[in-house]
């Protein structure tokens, strides 16, 4: 795309979620990662997060997302926030029209081209992190949680840091950030004291207790290796407890804490996964108990609530509601979901055999 802002063309890649064209998931949208540095990160990132949020292998440690690599062409100058003063002329300082161009420019494309939801990660490494930090620490901006990956802060001395951290208001500590620092050798304790100072002096500021953040060192990691393990750790983080086994539900009100636990974490409302709910009622319904399967009619139920144009989660409700015995309510949830899916056999099917009867 040509971005205005840059007054340049800009390259970028976009990477769907393997659920994004199936068959009646359409009413999925999907939050939107941003990865700097795309033609060396964007790759393994892309099928780190598909491996993670995938329900096929167990994992869905993390919800499935659209995956954007962004093509950097003078990392200099996109990625530092201030200007730098050498001897020699340089590019540095145009971190804040970077990220105008991201926000301004880009996320209107990928919100009209593709089905992304409002909520939008920034991962950067070295300079890219960096990046990350000062946007984290805006008082206004389009994205909800940032990882940082051993950030380059040589270009932010004590006085600057601490200058930038002294505007910092409580806004920022609504968004998650998560902070990789590691082992330069001989260098080591001037990295990680940078990193240290500016994590510490921001938990410091937070006066009302709300700091999302974490910070980890990596000792068998240098600057060149922690990119992939630093990420896994910091999306592992951000979606901590995301996953949950089916097994582990033991009722509604349960799993309704546990997911507002983790959008409170994020200052957004993520919902118990669809597929999640789905399989916790199916289970609950094989039961024998008739106060277990009154208790999966309740999940049921959920998943039409927070997903009502979901074929999968209509259909599973009537099946649900015709196997108690409800037979208007079936009847119902079948013409809500054939109207979802006008092409779908199986519900078309089940509703005339219910009207038949009723007839």
């Amino acid at each position: 795309m040509h971005s205005d802002i840059l007054d340049e063309n800009r390259e970028y890649w976009v990477s769907l979620p393997p659920s994004y064209d199936q068959a009646y998931q359409s009413h999925k949208t999907y939050p939107i990662l941003i990865v700097l540095d795309g033609r060396s990160l964007f790759g393994p990132v892309t099928e780190m997060i598909n491996h993670m949020s995938t329900s096929r292998n167990g994992s869905r440690r993390v919800p499935e997302m659209i995956v954007v690599g962004i093509q950097s062409t003078n990392r200099e100058r996109d990625f530092t926030p201030d200007k730098i003063v050498t001897v020699r002329k340089n590019d540095t300082g145009g971190g804040d029209q970077f990220l105008a161009f991201l926000e301004k420019e880009l996320f209107p494309v990928l919100q009209s081209t593709y089905r992304a939801s409002s909520y939008r990660v920034l991962v950067g490494h070295s300079l890219g992190g960096l990046l990350a930090c000062h946007a984290y620490m805006k008082e206004q901006t389009l994205f909800n949680a940032f990882i940082a990956i051993d950030p380059s802060f040589g270009t932010w001395d004590m006085a600057t840091m601490d200058q930038k951290i002294d505007a910092v208001t409580n806004v920022s500590f609504d968004r998650f950030l998560y902070m990789a620092t590691a082992n330069w050798g001989a260098r080591n304790l001037r990295n990680r004291d940078r990193h240290v100072r500016f994590y510490e002096s921001l938990n410091q500021k937070n006066s009302a207790d709300l700091f999302r953040a974490q910070l980890e060192y990596f000792e068998n990691e240098n600057h060149f290796s922690i990119p992939l393990i630093a990420f896994y750790n910091g999306i592992s983080s951000m979606f901590k407890g995301y996953g949950l086994s089916y097994r582990a539900v033991t009722s509604l009100k349960q799993l309704t804490a546990h997911y507002e636990t983790i959008s409170i974490r994020l200052s957004a409302d993520f919902q118990a996964p669809e597929e999640l709910v789905d399989r916790v009622a199916h289970q609950f319904m094989r039961s024998d108990d008739p106060e277990k399967k009154a208790v999966a009619y309740e999940f049921f139920e959920m998943n039409t609530t927070n997903f009502p144009h979901s074929f999968t989660a209509l259909m599973s409700l009537a099946d649900a509601q015709e196997t108690l015995g409800d037979m208007e309510n079936a009847i119902e949830s079948y013409k809500k979901a054939l109207e979802l899916a006008p092409e779908n056999g199986n519900a078309e099917n089940r509703l005339n055999i219910l009207l038949n009867a009723k007839n």
